[in-house]
């Protein structure tokens, strides 16, 4: 405390306060100032004759700026060389810049850490290893990368791909969003796991084995022209709603068979055509580069150094590749549909599959009229669907077959179907499917490799099967078609038992079921679908 008896002296025409009085005008307590005079940040300018402290204008402006260069972080120590102009201010000011920005570097990458840490299942183990990779230094990433690759490829003669992989190191900015470093610490983590390894083992063994050596940069330019132009066709189907094990399939693999096959060395003496050979050759090669812990590496890498990240290829990918095991040489899916469609009776004797059409359209529009809007977002057996997109693809469906029954072809596929009356959408295409077949002579026709009544099946198999996914997915009995079930399953079996099962396929693989379940359980089990 201050002498009780004085306040504030007056020297002159110069003014003194006390230590109590100073900690008054300037916010400070009695013991902060104490202790700031005793290391030399204000000099007292008098003593009363007790003693005591008494502090000057200079010494107040003095506690004022150390009081905010403290609120700014700087030291005591580096105040008091400021306060006697030992550095001046502009130096400590761009020293702290210095040291504040190596704070917030550490602060964000720590949040960054949490966040992900919120985003994911981390376990204690995890979160360990994440915070090790978030203070990793440039160099310590590259190295990371180097050992992977390394470690990965050992001596394969692989010049230009161990090159490609070791060249593209994660450069982190020094002020990187979280996004970047999210991904980073998700590079760090998948490059240890042996799925990723395994993946980029497989493909440098391929290339080891079938392309050795280095290669320049034609043949790289080569590659991504071939994998732009399949993609974009493979693209244009999907819109088209073309299903890759149909023989609809064949032209669009032939077609990037034709960009590929200029593009392949022909070691063996026998130059690539488009034949079973040639394919075979193609989705091996498709099957080894798609990995996808490979392409979210590479999705990874761009997003930590500000690349434009490539949307996924998995979904194209499956596709063609589900397109060439269907259509495994030009015209052989078609030719085996054709013996299949020309073999048999008609299986909906003795009332007929018109008859049978009538039937199943009928019970799927009372399905379709017990539908509320309310239910739209539902889910359904089919995983990418919710109720909304299932009556989309019934109403889809009639129109599909109809214009093929028609001679025009459907092209709007990726419309919408529906508006905003999917009851009077679905009784408007099934009259159009119907009259379509109705039409004389229809129903020997042909279509492709198809009489005009396979046509007319498939609709019969599509209604019975997103019927039964319909009912399904909104608690409405449709045991008045288990008769056609009966049915189709013999004509499933035959029209679909070779076609490759995959995510992209028609189908999925079949499900189990028990021996006491319906046919309409048991045509939906075999289509895929878990039956409970």
């Amino acid at each position: 405390m201050g002498d009780p008896r004085v306040e504030r002296m007056h020297v002159g025409d110069d003014t003194f306060w006390s230590i109590g009085e100073a900690a008054r005008r300037t916010g400070l307590t009695v013991k902060v100032i104490r202790h700031w005079s005793d290391i030399g940040i204000a000099h007292p300018a008098h003593r009363t004759p007790s003693g005591y402290r008494l502090y000057g204008t200079e010494a107040l402006a003095r506690l004022q700026l150390a009081q905010t260069l403290r609120g700014l972080g700087l030291g005591l120590a580096t105040i008091r060389d400021v306060l006697e102009r030992e550095d001046t201010l502009a130096e400590v000011a761009a020293t702290h810049i210095d040291a504040l920005e190596t704070q917030i570097h550490t602060l964000r990458t720590q949040q960054a850490v949490l966040r992900s840490v919120t985003r994911r299942d981390t376990t204690a183990e995890g979160l360990t290893v994440m915070t090790e990779l978030a203070r990793m230094s440039a160099a310590e990433r590259r190295t990371v990368i180097h050992d992977f690759v390394t470690d990965t490829l050992g001596k394969l003669d692989v010049p230009t791909y161990r090159r490609g992989l070791l060249a593209a190191a994660p450069d982190l900015p020094t002020d990187p969003t979280d996004e970047q470093v999210d991904a980073w610490l998700e590079l760090g983590e998948l490059v240890r796991s042996p799925e990723l390894r395994a993946g980029v083992r497989r493909m440098a063994l391929y290339a080891a084995e079938h392309h050795p050596g280095e290669h320049g940069e034609r043949a790289l330019r080569d590659a991504e022209r071939v994998t732009d132009a399949w993609l974009r066709r493979v693209e244009t189907a999907v819109r088209q709603g073309i299903a890759p094990d149909s023989p609809a399939a064949d032209p669009v693999v032939a077609a990037v068979v034709a960009t590929w096959i200029p593009t392949q060395p022909t070691a063996d003496g026998k130059p690539l055509v488009d034949d079973a050979r040639g394919r075979a050759l193609l989705l091996q090669q498709l099957e080894v580069a798609s990995d996808t812990h490979m392409e979210r590496y590479w999705q990874l890498l761009c997003v930590i150094n500000g690349w434009p990240v490539r949307p996924s290829m998995a979904a194209a990918g499956q596709w063609l590749t589900t397109a060439l095991r269907a259509n495994s040489a030009p015209g052989a899916r078609a030719a085996r549909l054709g013996e299949v469609y020309d073999a048999g009776e008609d299986a909906w004797e003795p009332a007929g599959v018109l008859h049978a059409c009538d039937e199943v359209l009928d019970a799927v529009g009372v399905l379709v009229a017990a539908v509320t809007p309310g239910q739209f977002d539902r889910p359904t057996p089919c995983a990418d669907w919710d109720v909304r997109a299932l009556l989309d693809h019934l109403v889809w469906e009639n129109l599909l077959w109809a214009g093929l029954a028609d001679g025009a072809p459907r092209s709007d596929f990726t419309g919408d179907h529906l508006g905003d009356d999917h009851i009077e959408a679905f009784r408007t295409a099934s009259r159009a499917a119907r009259s379509a077949f109705a039409r004389p002579g229809m129903l020997t026709r042909r279509y492709g490799p198809a009489p005009g009544r396979r046509l007319v099946e498939q609709l019969v198999i599509e209604m019975l099967v997103h019927g039964w996914d319909l009912a399904r997915a909104v608690g409405h009995p449709y045991d008045a078609v288990q008769h056609l079930a009966e049915r189709a399953l013999p004509v499933v079996r035959e029209i679909h038992g070779d076609a490759p099962r995959t995510t992209a396929g028609s189908f999925a693989p079949p499900h189990p079921v028990s021996g006491d379940v319906g046919a309409l359980d048991r045509l939906a089990a075999y289509l895929g679908r878990t039956v409970t």
